[in-house]
């Protein structure tokens, strides 16, 4: 998963990370978010495929807002042929 921060004509790279056992990805980004766009970006395809299934999705990409400093849970519940999100508390 990569973390993109949408200022303008190109996002620019918050970092990437993998996720753990459990499918989390603690911090990301190093330092807290400061308000404005964001963009998260999960490589679906290549989990699947590292699974030895054929996925039907290949990238899901989730452009979301930062209004206040805060930690942010952003799930991503998939399966090789659907996927859903939503903001965590």
């Amino acid at each position: 998963m990569t973390l993109w921060r949408v200022d303008g004509q190109e996002p620019v790279s918050q970092g990437t990370r993998e996720t753990d056992a459990d499918g989390r990805i603690g911090a990301l980004g190093g330092s807290a978010l400061t308000a404005g766009m964001y963009r998260l970006s999960f490589e679906v395809g290549a989990y699947y495929k590292k699974k030895a299934l054929t996925p039907f999705l290949d990238r899901v990409t989730l452009d979301f807002q930062v209004t206040e400093t805060r930690n942010y849970h952003i799930p991503l519940l998939m399966s090789p042929f659907a996927c859903s999100s939503y903001r965590g508390s």
